[in-house]
């Protein structure tokens, strides 16, 4: 009888010890651990598709795709987990947030890489609906959702209008060598041929990619928003189409330019421009509270 009442005593105790550690966990430990999951499995699958896709050296070639994407999730992280301890009391977690959390670990668990972005742009919206303040949580959020857009809206969208924005980049490029067009197809200005304009030329990731790091430069130095932000980062968007329009321009000259500059080395130094324009207009932007810093 003794041995029954111990281990009764023992099992009850245990139960009270795992339910006050739950209740303990705080909603940003939770936010945490959760966007850190998501965001490990979605640059593992978006690194495996890049390289099935290409090779591992164009994958690390794309200097804008690597250094903005990881800037952003480490800006993100980071702010999350400074976020940890901020709120004095009433952070516990909540039966909302164990709904929330059970739908994304659903989404992350499931063997389809680009749901861990769905999974994030969702817990992104309801961190952001269920504050109450601006505090490093929302900023953190902010840049998560933004990461989530070139990750696999960007995609999306381009699934699903493909023809539509290929055939406005060729007619941008055919309206800067003053050539005839079809489709998504440009005559090459010497007459030789006619040059495909292709997805991985396409414009609209990368002006995702200016979006991604303007939202996470502006984020992560607690940028306070004024309207001359649209100039700054409607300029960081439209410098990377600007890049790319005249980078397939200078191929759509014939031939032999096609072949100098369609390659991985030509990637990399367009890529490169792009990035640098990307930051500087960026920078420029929320320039008072970056140099604040110094």
């Amino acid at each position: 009888m003794s041995i029954e009442v111990v281990q009764s005593s023992l099992t009850a105790g245990a139960r009270v010890k795992g339910r006050s550690a739950w209740l303990s966990l705080q909603r940003d430990e939770l936010f945490c651990a959760l966007y850190v999951v998501a965001c490990a499995n979605g640059l593992l699958g978006r690194f495996i598709q890049a390289i099935h896709a290409d090779s591992a050296l164009a994958s690390a070639l794309s200097v804008d795709i690597n250094a903005i994407v990881f800037f952003a999730c480490f800006a993100g992280l980071s702010m999350m987990f400074s976020s940890l301890g901020q709120s004095a009391g009433g952070q516990q977690i909540q039966k909302l947030d164990v709904a929330v959390a059970a739908i994304f670990l659903v989404l992350v668990a499931l063997p389809i890489y680009p749901l861990s972005w769905v999974a994030v742009t969702g817990l992104s919206v309801y961190v952001v609906l269920r504050a109450r303040d601006n505090s490093d949580r929302v900023r953190a959020a902010i840049i998560l959702f933004a990461l989530a857009v070139p990750m696999f809206w960007s995609r999306l969208l381009f699934q699903m209008f493909a023809k539509t924005i290929l055939d406005i980049d060729a007619l941008l490029v055919a309206t800067v060598l003053d050539s005839s067009r079809t489709g998504n197809m440009v005559r090459f200005v010497d007459g030789s041929g006619y040059m495909i304009v292709l997805a991985p030329c396409s414009s609209l990731a990368n002006m995702s990619l200016a979006f991604l790091c303007w939202i996470s430069i502006s984020q992560w130095v607690r940028h306070r928003w004024s309207k001359i932000d649209l100039l700054w980062s409607g300029l960081a968007c439209l410098s990377v189409v600007a890049v790319n329009v005249t980078r397939i321009s200078l191929m759509g000259l014939g031939q032999s330019y096609y072949s100098a500059i369609h390659n991985q080395w030509g990637d990399l130094v367009t890529n490169t421009i792009m990035l640098m324009l990307m930051v500087m207009f960026s920078v420029i932007g929320a320039r008072r509270e970056i140099f604040a810093r110094f």
